[in-house]
């Protein structure tokens, strides 16, 4: 499943999804994961509750199930949930590389259901979770 990270360094999860200079995309399962792509945001941002630089974001995470940010607003995340990608937002700046270690862990045994809902977004059809059903 792809996973989205809204990230200023490129290192950690430390991004406002609205504000967020990159957005990196990596391809996680239980065996695994690699780096999918990195899509750039630069240039001059608009003024805050500017919804239009939303869309090319929103565009960018379209195939993922699941999306970290350091902070969303509310229309942001409302717009991120209607695409039927869960957004999590980290207490604190996080390591990527640390929050897919995790996340390849939890694939491995039995996901909890919003994991198991955001799976089935991405297709994946083919986990085996202990007699439950994705």
């Amino acid at each position: 499943m792809k996973i989205a990270f809204a990230t200023q360094d490129k290192q950690r999860v430390d991004a406002h999804f609205g504000w967020a200079k990159s957005i990196d995309v990596y391809d996680v399962r239980p065996e695994g994961y690699h780096f999918v792509q990195s899509f750039e945001f630069g240039g001059k941002l608009e003024e805050d509750g500017d919804e239009d630089k939303l869309a090319p974001k929103l565009d960018a995470i379209k195939d993922c199930a699941i999306l970290y940010v350091a902070a969303i607003g509310g229309s942001g995340a409302a717009r991120v949930v209607a695409q039927k990608i869960h957004p999590i937002k980290v207490p604190q700046p996080e390591p990527i590389l640390d929050i897919l270690d995790k996340l390849q862990e939890v694939l491995k045994g039995t996901p909890p259901p919003w994991l198991r809902k955001a799976l089935a977004k991405d297709g994946e059809k083919t986990f085996d979770f202990e007699d439950e059903e994705v």
